[in-house]
């Protein structure tokens, strides 16, 4: 069995991917600063002999390093998350996602540990050609605009990515994710379903922000978790990049229609202007849907859960442990 190491491992995906990679028998360190992410998530896998964690900034290259010289392969999911902290905070996303990464990649060639970073859907910008496959060209909006910064800064990832791989001979695989959902995933960073689901179940009104046309593609956690660790294992994954996530798309008011009805809800729904939401300017792009060829050929990865199955889910989870978005 593999030794692993997972930065943002305290995250909502970190956290499943730890237990899934336990589950399976490998040895599994987390690096986490809890900016964003719970030891809360981790907290029932303290036990296992085989499981490690370090509270710290992955920034910190002395206790990276220590951590990095014990794994084979280091999944790299630490990052600045949710559309809400991009906006508000730019400087903390473009030095969290780049600077961050630069140190991960650093490390792991010293210890020539395979690497896989994480990017994001992000990165399609304001492409308008549908669904999106990984060799598009990128249309980004302006640099005035803190919106695009995360977009930016997960492209520098990919490109610092493949500029070790290629220059140095490092292994290093990107994926793209596109809207992960599932247990554990809270709303207070701007996530949408877990804002509608916790809003649906206190009978609150459920905020669908501009005209709720735009659409997107939710994935389950549970689905993501399985095509990270298969690329991980897939030597022709190597200096590739690869979409993960649904080709479903729903509007976002359909979502919450959908939730309040699955919910058996009496909750309402209201509609908040951008500007509202976030700032003035801001833009959203109208569609969001992943070509899936590349990782379907590479490893037979496909989605198995439906939208109802995590509408469901996550309805579960907030249940179960009343925790507010």
């Amino acid at each position: 069995m593999a030794r692993f190491l997972i930065t943002g491992g305290a995250g909502f995906i970190g956290s499943h991917l730890a237990e899934a990679l336990l589950a399976r028998g490998d040895t599994v360190t987390i690096i986490d600063n809890l900016s964003t992410g719970r030891f809360e998530n981790v907290q029932h896998l303290v036990s296992n002999p085989r499981f490690g964690s370090a509270i710290d900034s992955i920034t910190n290259e002395t206790v990276l390093d220590r951590l990095a010289s014990q794994c084979d392969i280091l999944i790299h999911l630490a990052a600045t998350v949710g559309v809400d902290l991009v906006v508000k905070s730019p400087v903390q996303t473009i030095l969290t996602n780049v600077d961050g990464t630069e140190v991960v990649l650093r490390t792991a060639r010293r210890y020539r540990a395979k690497t896989l970073i994480a990017s994001s859907s992000e990165v399609y910008g304001k492409g308008a050609r549908i669904p999106f496959h990984e060799d598009d060209d990128v249309l980004l909006g302006p640099t005035c605009r803190a919106r695009w910064a995360y977009a930016a800064s997960k492209m520098i990832d990919e490109f610092l990515g493949m500029a070790y791989h290629h220059e140095y001979g490092l292994p290093v695989v990107s994926f793209r994710l596109f809207n992960t959902v599932g247990p554990r995933q809270v709303g207070r960073y701007g996530m949408v379903m877990p804002r509608f689901v916790s809003a649906a179940l206190a009978g609150k009104t459920l905020q669908v922000y501009g005209d709720g046309m735009q659409t997107r593609c939710f994935c389950h956690v549970r689905d993501v978790v399985r095509a990270i660790i298969a690329l991980a294992e897939e030597p022709t994954a190597v200096g590739r990049v690869f979409n993960i996530g649904s080709t479903d798309p729903i509007s976002i008011l359909d979502l919450a229609r959908r939730v309040i009805a699955l919910t058996h809800s009496s909750s309402d729904i209201v509609f908040v202007p951008y500007d509202q939401a976030y700032a003035e300017g801001f833009e959203d792009m109208a569609r969001r849907v992943p070509d899936t060829s590349r990782i379907q050929q590479a490893i037979g990865w496909e989605p198995q859960s439906t939208l109802d199955d995590i509408i469901l889910d996550v309805a579960r989870w907030l249940n179960e442990t009343g925790v507010a978005s």
